[in-house]
């Protein structure tokens, strides 16, 4: 894996929700972990069921078990990811007491950014990020749709004017991917960019 080191924030939220991609939410925390965050870390009920029709990963509904599989896949530090239920209200990242400055969802599903948009939380998730919205810290989003609705581009836009980051999972082809990985690498690098992190999955324009 490409070399990437932490030079900002220590911690942060990444969601998964069940919008396809979860190659891209799995390879940005394998990037997070290498870069030493700590990472808290919310996968949806949803979510679950793409990463085992895309990945043939099968989490269970044991927060531990996953908090364990992960660590052990991304060899993190004890600690160092934390995984939360769908509804674990006392987690740190419920309040804005608590929570890390930035969140990422990668993948966002239309459903979580539409709830985020009117101000829902019915799930942890949800929650969070209004938590981050409130406290006016850093979202990002990264949905993975086409074609897109009236609705979704006007809760895209009602998002990016509160501050939120829309990033799309649309990866580029400059840098000639001959790979998926490749191409998963292109989105999750320009993630790594909003997050200020330092990165090696994919030069910038006019450097290749």
């Amino acid at each position: 894996m490409a070399a990437v080191q932490q030079i900002s924030s220590s911690s942060v939220t990444l969601a998964l929700t069940g919008a396809s991609g979860a190659q891209y939410g799995l390879r940005l925390l394998e990037c997070l972990v290498a870069a030493k965050w700590q990472v808290f870390c919310l996968v949806s009920p949803a979510a679950k069921v793409v990463l085992q029709a895309e990945m043939d990963i099968e989490l269970g509904d044991c927060t531990g078990a996953v908090e364990r599989f992960l660590t052990e896949r991304y060899r993190a530090e004890p600690g160092q990811i934390r995984v939360f239920g769908d509804n674990d209200w006392m987690s740190p990242v419920a309040s804005g007491s608590g929570a890390p400055e930035v969140m990422v969802i990668c993948p966002c599903s239309t459903g979580t950014l539409s709830a985020i948009a009117c101000g829902l939380s019915g799930n942890l998730i949800q929650r969070a990020a209004t938590v981050v919205l409130k406290e006016r810290h850093k979202l990002i989003v990264v949905p993975r749709e086409a074609p897109y609705s009236d609705i979704l581009l006007e809760n895209m836009l009602k998002l990016s004017r509160m501050g939120c980051v829309v990033l799309p999972a649309s990866p580029g082809f400059y840098h000639r991917p001959t790979t998926v990985d490749d191409m998963v690498d292109f989105v999750v690098a320009r993630v790594l960019d909003q997050l200020g992190i330092t990165q090696e999955l994919m030069p910038g324009w006019g450097t290749l």
